[in-house]
């Protein structure tokens, strides 16, 4: 298993992620190879919240152009993280038949993202 800091590069801050910070999803820029489950499990452990889905995109770099010589900026991968802001308690059957429940205390924002002081 990779460690959460290799999977999860940075914060993506932008106009639109800061709006959609209220409706559970945060942006990141995540390591090219990373999949959506290392980037799920990275997400929980580094800000211990729960994951409710994760959606990807590859971004090939911008060509560029100094002088005569043409090339490419590097390319990166982009992933929206939806948590859950109102996480329930886990309900299972303990042995007998018994209904019991198992308190999960996962935080409802990410307050490492940097959007602190934007309300």
């Amino acid at each position: 298993m990779k460690n959460p800091h290799d999977v999860i590069l940075e914060p993506l801050i932008t106009e639109r992620s800061a709006v959609q910070t209220a409706e559970g999803k945060y942006t990141f820029k995540v390591a090219k190879n990373a999949t959506k489950t290392e980037i799920r499990q990275a997400c929980e452990q580094l800000f211990d919240v729960k994951v409710l889905k994760v959606n990807t995109q590859n971004h090939d770099g911008k060509q560029k152009r100094q002088g005569y010589t043409h090339g490419r900026t590097a390319a990166w991968k982009k992933a929206v993280v939806t948590i859950d802001l109102d996480p329930q308690a886990e309900a299972y059957l303990e042995k007998g038949g018994k209904s019991a429940q198992k308190r999960k205390k996962y935080k409802t924002e990410i307050e490492a993202f940097g959007l602190s002081h934007i309300a």
